[in-house]
């Protein structure tokens, strides 16, 4: 039996903030998912989506997001969402270390469903930017976005690890 986020997502479809709120677009989807929502995300600051998130987990979704490490770092706004919505993450520098991007936008929700675009989850992109976002149902693409998430997953992990050994002088 589809889920509501394939019955309601069964083509591609491009969602563009000059004519719609693609952060409600989002939360709705957020709202929607059973099993899982992984995303990689440069920013996260908007209070609407950290607590759909939250809001998931709750529900007994499964929620792991990655977030740029510089990034994280500048943006009080995300520290205080992500420890207000208990919010498991995994920081994260580019390919080239720390003052590189980890720069991507994307989320898979329910394994089902892949989002995508130069939408950052921020509320500067909200009301402000002109923004798009890419909805992907299609399983081919989906996958793809699985695989990235789960190399990029185990990369901040070691990040993570090396940066605790380096701080507690082991």
């Amino acid at each position: 039996m589809p889920s509501t986020l394939v019955k309601k997502y069964h083509a591609t479809q491009t969602l563009f903030t000059r004519s719609t709120s693609v952060g409600e677009a989002i939360e709705r989807m957020i709202r929607a998912t059973k099993t899982s929502v992984d995303a990689a995300l440069y920013r996260l600051s908007n209070p609407r989506l950290a607590r759909a998130i939250h809001d998931a987990a709750l529900r007994g979704v499964r929620i792991r997001v990655i977030l740029d490490r510089e990034k994280f770092a500048m943006t009080t706004a995300t520290r205080e969402l992500l420890s207000k919505f208990q919010i498991p993450y995994r920081l994260m520098s580019g390919r080239r270390g720390r003052f590189a991007k980890m720069h991507h936008k994307f989320a898979i929700l329910d394994g089902r469903v892949a989002v995508t675009g130069s939408y950052n989850w921020t509320l500067e992109s909200e009301m402000q930017n002109f923004e798009c976002l890419l909805i992907l149902p299609e399983r081919r693409q989906v996958r793809d976005f699985e695989e990235e998430f789960e190399a990029l997953w185990a990369i901040a992990q070691r990040q993570t690890e090396r940066a605790a050994a380096s701080t507690s002088g082991v």
